[in-house]
């Protein structure tokens, strides 16, 4: 199995975030609809845990699926748990619980020190870059909630070029 490099993986999340924006939309539309685009504490917290399980339902299903994503399929990313045939939906709902630390200690570290807009965003990007160096605590450059989880992100072999045709004469 071919480990993908740290650069390969986190252009992936890069557009992983783009795709999940996409995933999000038409329930957020709906959202809206139905509260009337409130924003009031209520409805904002109601926001953020439509898109935590809106999230969750779309990568914990891809995972369990075939192992890959939108993003990792254009990557040639998947996920795999060796030693077994696909990741179960518990593997795959255990791995997406654990991939919220790449962002949840900036996010209540934001919340305790009342950081706002770029601060706060800073502390989500210093947050995303200290995780990713997680992968060089491992031997195989495995990300902490891989390991977590006997998960592991392989890189997949590039298509086999289709051949042409020769036209016979």
């Amino acid at each position: 199995m071919i480990v993908p490099t740290i650069k390969r993986r986190l252009i992936s999340m890069v557009y992983e975030t783009l795709l999940g924006f996409a995933v999000l939309f038409l329930p957020f539309l709906l959202f809206e609809f139905a509260t009337q685009a409130s924003h009031t504490p209520t409805a904002e917290h109601m926001r953020q845990a439509l898109a935590f399980l809106v999230l969750g339902a779309y990568f914990i299903h891809q995972w369990s699926r075939d192992g890959q994503t939108l993003a990792m399929k254009t990557w040639r990313l998947q996920l795999v748990r060796p030693g077994h045939a696909h990741l179960s939906l518990q593997a795959a709902a255990v791995r997406y619980l654990l991939s919220w630390m790449w962002v949840l200690p900036a996010l209540l570290l934001s919340l305790a020190l009342d950081l706002h807009r770029w601060q706060a965003l800073g502390a989500v990007g210093a947050g995303i870059l200290l995780w990713s160096l997680t992968a060089f605590l491992d031997k195989d450059r495995q990300f902490l909630h891989d390991k977590l989880t006997g998960t592991r992100l392989v890189q997949l072999p590039p298509p086999e070029k289709k051949k042409k045709a020769v036209p016979a004469v």
